[in-house]
Parts: structure tokens; sequence; C-alpha cells
């Protein structure tokens, strides 16, 4: 039986004093909300200079994707439990009085044949309008996101999101780019992937790829394998089969120039557990830069604790430690094809891209990297 849908709950009230796009106002709040197949996050901010100042957030494991991989469709526990979740954002968003918002489902919601009821249902109990983005956006929009990470000595560019459901793979050619200009031509990007007239020097996108495995659905589909150290083997392998069709992937990359950015629960996971942090702190990991060397030292690690060990482990946390080993076993399988002595470990993603976007097309954001 579906719980009780809360009095009122349909009334969301429209944004208030919302300006018109011609004129911006710079003391307006910015909502993004990224649903995932395993996380529901959301962010909520005001334009501060280049950057934004985070005013509220939140973010909650929903597994919106749990079972996906079997029926093909979003069950009524997991869309039941997300839309619980939301009632907290749409709440926050009221508290707030947020003027702009963007709210967007990923992979699990492309992927359901019952996404359009979902959605529906969302906007009947929340009020909340959800909007189902392509794979091309969010993987656009997760690579402006890492923007300032971006190194000046950097001349060829991988981004990778390993979400929930897909990973996504960017390939930027920077060589071209001026190096005091890169960080700020990976923020153009926010036009497009395609070359585009304009006066300013370009990052050039080689390729890019969206991989319909994450995290949850990789875990997913070995879950009948037995043996740990098995199991991480065949998903390791199974992910590099499908580089295949990027292609990057027979090319050979020097270690010079290059520089992957890494944007996900599992490469911030890895992040802390390598600094030995019992307690998570975005502040050490955020724009970390770490080796090959030094992943795959954390990945034997988590291999020797097994699945109890990873349990009780605090570095990884009480919502990580189911899926850490499909996210180690992708983030191995990239390692292994494009080694690197300069991984950045990004604290950002989707949300970010989001609040930049929207912030950049109100002309609310001083010229420069956020």
């Amino acid at each position: 039986m579906a719980p009780k849908r809360p009095r009122g709950a349909g009334a969301f009230p429209k944004p208030v004093d919302t300006p018109a796009p011609g004129n911006p106002d710079p003391d307006a709040l910015y909502a993004a909300l990224d649903l995932g197949t395993n996380s529901c996050r959301m962010l909520i901010a005001q334009p501060k200079g280049s950057q934004f100042h985070v005013v509220d957030s939140f973010s909650k494991s929903v597994q919106l994707g749990a079972g996906l991989e079997a029926s093909g469709k979003l069950s009524r526990a997991s869309m039941w439990r997300t839309v619980q979740a939301l009632r907290i954002c749409r709440k926050k968003l009221q508290k707030h009085n947020v003027s702009r918002m963007r709210l967007v489902a990923t992979e699990a919601c492309r992927r359901a044949t019952n996404s359009r009821e979902f959605i529906r249902m969302v906007k009947r109990e929340t009020g909340l309008s959800l909007e189902i983005i392509e794979a091309e956006e969010e993987a656009r929009l997760a690579v402006i996101s890492c923007a300032p990470l971006v190194s000046k000595k950097t001349e060829q560019l991988l981004v990778v999101d390993i979400g929930g459901g897909s990973t996504e793979l960017v390939w930027i050619d920077l060589s071209k780019v001026p190096k005091i200009e890169r960080p700020l031509a990976i923020m153009r990007l926010s036009r497009g992937f395609s070359p585009v007239d304009s006066p300013f020097p370009a990052a050039k996108v080689v390729d890019w790829i969206s991989v319909p495995l994450g995290v949850a659905t990789l875990r997913d589909q070995f879950d009948d394998v037995e043996d740990d150290a098995g199991r991480f083997a065949l998903m390791s392998c199974c992910f590099e089969e499908r580089l295949s069709d990027f292609s990057p992937y027979n090319a050979t990359q020097a270690r010079e120039g290059f520089q992957i950015i890494g944007t996900s629960g599992t490469v911030t996971t890895v992040a802390a557990s390598h600094l030995g942090l019992k307690r998570y702190d975005r502040n050490k990991v955020d724009g970390l830069r770490m080796t090959s060397d030094q992943i795959d030292a954390v990945i034997r690690d988590y291999l020797s604790l097994g699945p109890h060990g990873r349990r009780a482990d605090p570095r990884i946390g009480k919502d990580r430690h189911a899926l850490i080993m499909s996210g180690a076993a992708i983030l191995q399988a990239l390692l292994r094809v494009w080694p690197t002595d300069r991984l950045s470990v990004a604290d950002r993603g989707l949300r970010e891209g989001l609040l930049y976007a929207q912030m950049s097309a109100d002309g609310v954001l001083e010229d420069g990297p956020f």
C-alpha cells in the first residue's frame, strides 16, 4: 500500500521575484538537483564574484535504480524512497525562496521504461518538475564544473564522471590553447561539445562516451559471483571492454602533459582512504593529485580487507562500502589503459555544472573560473 500523500504536496509555489533574463538579480539564490541511479543531491547557492557560495545542501542515498538492471523499471519502493527525499528538497527550496532552479534526473530515468510515470508521480507528490537530461549534457556539465582543477601544463585532459548507472568520459585537447587560458577554455564548453564560432582559444573535444555501467549497475551485473577478488577482476575487464568505441582507447598517451580529473564518490573515497581520513574533509580531498601507483595501493588494500573489513572501515563510510569495489574496478580499468602521475580528485560534478551554467546564462558571474 502506497504511503498517504500529505495535504498540499502538489502546491509548490512558483518562484517569486524571478528576474527577467535581461535584468538578472545578483542576490538571487540558485538551486541544482542531481537525481542519479543511487543518490539524490542538491545545492542551493548564491553568486559570489567568479564563484558561488553554497547556502544549503542535501545528499541522500535513495537507490532509485535498485532492480532496474533486471526489470527495466523503477520499482515502487525505489520511487517512494526518492519521493521522500525530494520532499525534503522541496522544503529547503521553499525555506530559501529559491528563484532559479534546475532539477535533473540522469541514467536511471533515461533507461527505465516507466520513467515518465515516475516524473508525473514526483510532480503530483512534491510539486517539483524533474527534467531527464541526455548523456552528452550530463558529461558537459561535469566537465565545466572541473575547470578550476585543470593544470596550465595540461595538453591532453580526460574527465571521468563515475555515476551510479553510467560513466561519462570526455577527452579534450588543449595543446592549441595558451597555458593561461586552459581552465577558461574548459568553461567555454558550457555552450556544447561541437566547435562554435568564437574569438577565444577553444578546447577541442576529441571524443566523449557514456558507458551504461556505473557503480550500481556494474555491481548488480556481477552480484552472483561469490569470490570477492574474482568479482572485482570480472567487473574491471567488463568495463574496459566497453571502452573500445572510445577513439583514444588505442592511442599511446605519454604521461607528460596528460591529466585525468575524476569526479565521483568512488574517486573521493579512494582519496580519503589514501589520506587515512576517518572523517571526510572536502578541503583535503578536492583538488588532491594522486598517481596510478597510489590509487592501485588503495585498491589492493580494499581487496585485502574483504567485504567485512570494508564494511567496518571508517575511511569508506556506510553509504559507500557496498559500491566501492565496482567503482574501484572502473577506476582500475581506466588507469590500466591510461596510467598517469596526475589524477586530480574532484569533489564536484553535475550540480556545480548546473549552477555555473545557470549563473553564467544570467550574467551574474564575473569572468574567470569559479
